[in-house]
């Protein structure tokens, strides 16, 4: 891959927000669990330099921490393997013949293997001799000495991350309503208590309602409250949450799921500061923080006539995105630590937390680590959460966790039915190219798309349009499609003599990839 002027160098140039961008390796798997989200900054590839990989170095620390430690892991090698900068602008993961067994998406590295920036945006998963997980990804400069948020209950160190905590500050002290938009499950309602706590009103009351939970010929009366006798039931007078909330927040979740008949009773209030309880001739002034939520596309029920565009403008006086967890794959592992600890304490099992053996099997298998990674979460962190608490009681009584039937199945399936990317994914301050899922594409397309681009796994799956792991996986479940690494040597042998040792042709009528054919080959060598 070539670089043009408007294409983002990895580690040297701007990344989208503006901001030069570091490379940074972060722990997702270690056998000592405690070592996961540790991360080290690479700003020796931004100098154009190389990166010495090894039991002995580089320093792993803890996001903002000054000191730190090497992996220190028995079984990995102390001679070392390399990250280099190339000139292309790559990053080249060069294993330089090391005994270190390193893979990538599955697939032994043997040979100089590439990174392009769209990869190093994703995250690259690398693993170390089945039992260590590093993450290769870009991180803006100003984040790089960020430390992970304190107290604010929203794991995690990524760029993404970040930011979110920064425009929180942003905006905490101000009395502007704020809109917080991303899919289900990535924290809209934790980023909602973080604002309250760092705002005005921290002291006051923050009350949280699910307005897709209301029923609609209720949901009047549940928010601006109600006389005695308004409506039929309504036998004694009703407070309602507007006035519930006074001197604090008010958190609106799915905001986009308000009645039509609500909307403008909203937007009143939102205008005056005052609410009218059903059955009152008489307005009552309101004193809160509003804080609206949602995953759904606001600016299509505008248009469809379903949304009222000057509630959906006092609504969003300013936006914070939620990532989802794809996007931030080097908090996965932090993600996991958490919710592991949760589930090991409530079982009485922190053992696995507290004592470390460096000579025994991990706990965590790093294939599984790997599995977790690739996953794209289309129910982010809820998501996570759920299948770490059925991973740890499934291993209850063995000595390391395995993927039952219920999480196999969903790695496989939420593979298979990656999600497309949301309407709103260009609001994001890291926005990634848009997808499909696996599952729409054919067998035939797979092999059209392959063959059109020379068998190139890169350039196949930004045609179709999915990652690369995917397009791995579609490669797996094909009939006849194979990869290099899947051939016998003696067939190898035998078309490139018949080629007259063209690797290039013989890549093509083996239909493999030229570049993971010459890797092959230096195997074979």
């Amino acid at each position: 891959m070539r670089w043009s002027s408007t294409t983002k160098k990895p580690g040297t140039d701007h990344g989208p927000t503006g901001l030069r961008e570091v490379t940074a390796l972060t722990i997702a798997c270690h056998p000592n669990l405690r070592r996961i989200g540790e991360r080290a900054l690479l700003p020796e590839l931004l100098a154009g330099h190389e990166v010495r990989i090894s039991r002995g170095e580089p320093d792993f620390a803890p996001p903002g921490a000054v000191w730190g430690q090497p992996l220190e892991d028995p079984y990995l090698s102390r001679q070392p393997f390399f990250l280099k900068p190339h000139e292309s602008g790559e990053i080249l993961l060069d294993p330089a013949g090391n005994p270190i067994r390193v893979s990538v998406d599955g697939f032994s590295v043997e040979a100089p293997r590439p990174f392009s920036a769209e990869e190093l945006a994703a995250g690259v998963v690398i693993e170390l001799v089945g039992r260590i997980v590093l993450v290769l990804h870009l991180l803006p400069e100003s984040d790089a000495t960020a430390k992970q948020g304190e107290g604010d209950k929203m794991v995690g160190a990524s760029g993404a991350m970040t930011q979110v905590r920064s425009s929180i500050d942003r905006v905490a002290d101000l009395e502007v309503p704020v809109l917080l938009r991303g899919e289900s499950g990535t924290g809209k309602e934790l980023a909602a208590q973080a604002l309250h706590r760092r705002g005005r009103r921290a002291d006051g009351p923050f009350v949280a309602v699910n307005l897709g939970a209301l029923p609609p010929s209720l949901a009047a009366a549940e928010l601006f409250g109600s006389v005695k006798g308004a409506f039929t039931g309504a036998v004694a007078a009703q407070t309602g949450y507007f006035r519930a909330a006074r001197g604090g927040t008010l958190f609106l979740d799915e905001v986009g799921e308000t009645p039509p008949e609500v909307q403008a009773m909203l937007l009143r209030t939102l205008e005056t500061g005052e609410v009218f309880p059903l059955g009152s001739q008489r307005a009552q002034k309101v004193d809160v923080r509003l804080i609206a939520a949602t995953d759904a596309d606001l600016e299509a029920r505008v248009r469809d006539g379903n949304f009222k565009q000057p509630l959906l403008h006092r609504l969003a006086a300013y936006e914070i995105w939620l990532p989802p967890l794809r996007q931030r794959r080097d908090d996965i592992g932090r993600l996991f630590l958490l919710f592991a600890q949760e589930e090991l304490a409530e079982l009485g099992q922190e053992k696995w937390l507290r004592d470390f053996d460096p000579q025994a099997p991990p706990w965590f298998p790093a294939a599984l680590a790997a599995r977790l990674l690739h996953c794209p979460w289309p129910g982010n962190v809820r998501q996570l959460k759920n299948v770490v608490r059925q991973l740890v009681i499934d291993g209850r009584g063995r000595d390391r966790l395995v993927a039952g039937p219920r999480v196999e199945r969903l790695l496989t399936e939420s593979l298979k039915n990656e999600p497309v990317e949301s309407p709103d994914q260009a609001k994001t301050e890291t926005p990634v190219q848009r997808r499909r899922r696996p599952a729409e594409i054919d067998p035939e397309e797979l092999e059209a798309a392959l063959r059109a681009h020379r068998f190139e796994p890169a350039a196949a799956a930004e045609a179709l349009g999915i990652s690369r792991p995917s397009l791995y996986y579609l490669v797996r479940q094909h009939p006849t499609l194979k990869t290099a690494q899947d051939l016998e040597d003696a067939t190898i042998r035998r078309v490139l003599d018949e080629c007259g040792d063209n690797v290039a042709a013989a890549a093509q009528r083996l239909e493999v990839s030229a570049r993971a054919l010459r890797r092959r080959l230096k195997k074979l060598a």
